[in-house]
Parts: structure tokens; C-alpha cells; sequence
């Protein structure tokens, strides 16, 4: 198996391997172009975020700068709108559902490093999906690590580091996040 295959299967790879080199110098390219459009160009950033990342939904709005790993593992559904500097580490398959709004500064990342020493100077890495499903509000600053799920009606609260899944209908805060309150969903 090359570091490429064992990337994608979700096993440890090395990461300065010359194929993920090149895949991650493709999507810097890529999101260069995305963050050089016009502001006011709707139709055209519409346009871009279809071609570089693996399926996008109608009236997506995602500020400058926008950066990612890959594109092809980010899949975005309806009515999305991401504040300033948004990072997505797309080693991984990123899901997001409809209605969700995402405040500035937030990373999502799909890649982790060994606590080993050792591996990490091998260059270590490996790889879990993130979902994140309809309705949710991830406010500034927060970070989601990889493996998460976070569930419908999902509020996480300004600089919240999200570790483990959250139920929906749930208010999450803090470091790492916890559920602190149970929201209601007034959409059923």
C-alpha cells in the first residue's frame, strides 16, 4: 500500500510523502484562486467551490481566507455561511448539512499526529471523518478534531474545542466542549 492508499484508508501514513505533497500543493492553488475572486462575484465563487470541493449545495457563502488539505473530502449542503478564515484539514471526508453557520477563525480538522516522539518526526499522520449535521452554529474560534459527529440543532459556543460528539438538540461549550444545556427545536 502507498501513504496515499493508507490515507485514504484511514490508517497511518507520512504526510510529507511526495504524492500528499503534491495533492496538498494542488489545494493551496485551489483555494488561492477561490480567495482572489470578487467579493460581490456570487455566481463565480459558486462556481470555483463546485469544481474544487466534493459537492456543494445552493446559497454557500464562505469568506476570505478560505483553506483546506485537499477540497474533494468537503462536502457542503444548503444555505451555509462561514465567516473569516476558515480552515478545513480535509484529509479525510468533511459533511456538513443544511443551515449551518460557521463564525470566523474556526478549524476543522479531519488529521491527527502520533503522541509518539518517534512518529512524529516520521512524519505521522492519520485520519478520521467529520459530520456535521443541519441547523448548527459553530461560533468563533471553535475547533473540531477528527472523528467527531455533531448532531442537528447544535449550538458550540466562541472558542470551543470540540473532542468528542455532540448529541443534537445540544448547547456545547468550553474546553474541551460539553453539553451544558438542551435546546429546543422549534422546526419539528
Amino acid at each position: 500500500m502507498n501513504e496515499m492508499d493508507k490515507m485514504l484508508s484511514g490508517l497511518e501514513y507520512c504526510y510529507d510523502d511526495e504524492e500528499i505533497s503534491m495533492m496538498k500543493l494542488h489545494a493551496i492553488e485551489n483555494a488561492n484562486i477561490f480567495n482572489s475572486l470578487a467579493e460581490d462575484d456570487l455566481d463565480r465563487q459558486h462556481e470555483v467551490l463546485s469544481d474544487i470541493l466534493g459537492s456543494v449545495g445552493e446559497k454557500v457563502w464562505i469568506a476570505k481566507r478560505f483553506c483546506f488539505d485537499n477540497g474533494k473530502n468537503i462536502h457542503i449542503g444548503n444555505n451555509f455561511t462561514a465567516n473569516f478564515n476558515l480552515t478545513i484539514l480535509d484529509i479525510k471526508e468533511v459533511y456538513i448539512g443544511d443551515n449551518v453557520m460557521i463564525g470566523p477563525n474556526t478549524t476543522i480538522t479531519t488529521v491527527g499526529h502520533p503522541l509518539s516522539p518517534k512518529d512524529r518526526r516520521a512524519h505521522l499522520a492519520q485520519g478520521s471523518e467529520i459530520r456535521i449535521g443541519n441547523d448548527v452554529w459553530l461560533g468563533a474560534n471553535v475547533t473540531i478534531l477528527p472523528g467527531v459527529t455533531i448532531g442537528d440543532n447544535v449550538v458550540v459556543g466562541a472558542g470551543a474545542v470540540v473532542t468528542k460528539d455532540i448529541p443534537p438538540n445540544s448547547l456545547a461549550l468550553g474546553v474541551p466542549a460539553r453539553v451544558v444545556k438542551e435546546l429546543e427545536n422549534d422546526l419539528d
